[in-house]
């Protein structure tokens, strides 16, 4: 039988959820992991069942938590998991009687995988919030958008799902493999707010180094520098270019036709901002096609910036398969990669409720 993927021997219980915690069980099942969702009765599938990806390949349950009886069904699963999702506040969990110390005592293996904005303490841990208030705290917010304009929000990329979604599945599976040299789980405590300042290593270090300036767009990689950064093109649509190194660098001038020697000082910050706008004007006389002709072909750092109806088209993109039509839908594909233990789109994202009788049987968990 043909591998679902590395992780094709996990169960993970998942109870739902918004953003960063769906999104951390789409990547385990991507992998291969079954995971099943507990949905509460007369939920809703906010997105839409058939395009909200982050339920994809998942199976789903439905249970009334404050029920009794329900109550029981959820510890008779959490018995048979390897790991557990929640991402509600600190409390809830507790309150339902399916905090860890309640789970863990039934399954001594298990690992409880908690998702939040603000951590399980400190004086924000009971605080509503959303991506954009839990990176405002960590610097991140601050670093992203330009002098003039502000602080700009990253969608919500860097909080729920980089400093989020992906901490708490490192975490979990970290926390798996410790289980299974020690026998025991133990929670996993996954902040966004955490994440993201984690994410941010690089950039103190640099801060502490003195290679930093607690400034936006004065920096080499907030749009400071001009030779990275966006461009606007004589059509309207935008070019990116990288070229930090300088063969880069001397690469990207010969391309667009720059052989000035004020720009032969790459490094000398106080020039920046008089040289991006010198590129600025050069990068308008031509279209973004003109542009790409010029530079793709070369190692300029050089890439258009793409809408996100032009992404699935891209040479590149339709070469690596990106994208795949998966149950009549086209969305991003399974990753990262596995020669041997490829992950895959198992079924689509399922109904409240469709799987019901078909989890229970297959974990072993006596129907009420």
């Amino acid at each position: 039988m043909a591998s679902t993927g590395p992780l094709d021997n996990l169960r993970i219980l998942e109870f739902a959820g918004l953003g960063p915690g769906p999104f951390c069980g789409m990547l385990l099942a991507d992998l291969g992991a079954d995971v099943v969702v507990v949905d509460r009765h007369g939920g809703n599938d906010i997105l839409g069942q058939a395009h909200d990806v982050l339920r994809r390949g998942k199976r789903s349950v439905v249970l009334d938590l404050k029920s009794t009886a329900d109550a029981r069904v959820a510890l008779a699963l959490v018995e048979k998991a390897d790991a557990l999702i929640e991402g509600y506040r600190p409390g809830v969990m507790e309150r339902l009687g399916l905090g860890p110390e309640v789970c863990l005592e039934r399954n001594p293996r298990l690992v409880y995988g908690r998702m939040t904005g603000w951590g399980q303490t400190g004086p924000l841990a009971q605080r509503a919030g959303h991506d954009i208030n839990y990176i405002a705290i960590t610097g991140a917010l601050h670093a992203i958008g330009t002098r003039a304009g502000g602080p700009t929000p990253p969608l919500n990329l860097v909080g729920d799902f980089g400093g989020g979604g992906m901490y708490l599945a490192v975490g979990i599976l970290a926390a798996l493999i410790e289980a299974r040299a020690s026998g025991r789980g133990q929670v996993v405590d996954a902040a966004i707010s955490d994440g993201v300042i984690h994410l941010m290593s690089a950039i103190y270090g640099l801060l502490h180094n003195g290679r930093w300036s607690d400034r936006r767009q004065a920096n080499l990689l907030d749009g400071g520098a001009h030779f990275y950064g966006v461009y606007r093109c004589g059509d309207g649509e935008w070019i990116s270019v990288g070229a930090i190194e300088p063969k880069f660098y001397r690469l990207l001038l010969e391309k667009a036709g720059i052989d000035d020697p004020d720009f032969d000082g790459q490094d000398d910050a106080a020039q920046w901002a008089s040289l991006r706008e010198r590129l600025a004007a050069l990068f308008r006389r031509k279209t973004r096609a003109q542009w790409r002709a010029l530079m793709e072909s070369a190692d300029a750092c050089f890439a258009p910036v793409l809408s996100l109806n032009e992404v699935p088209r891209h040479p590149h993109n339709r070469a690596r398969d990106a994208f795949t039509e998966a149950h009549g839908v086209l969305q991003p594909n399974v990753a990262p990669r596995f020669d041997r233990t490829p992950g895959t789109i198992r079924r689509p994202p399922p109904g409240i409720g469709e799987h019901h009788r078909e989890v229970l049987d297959d974990w072993g968990v006596a129907r009420e």
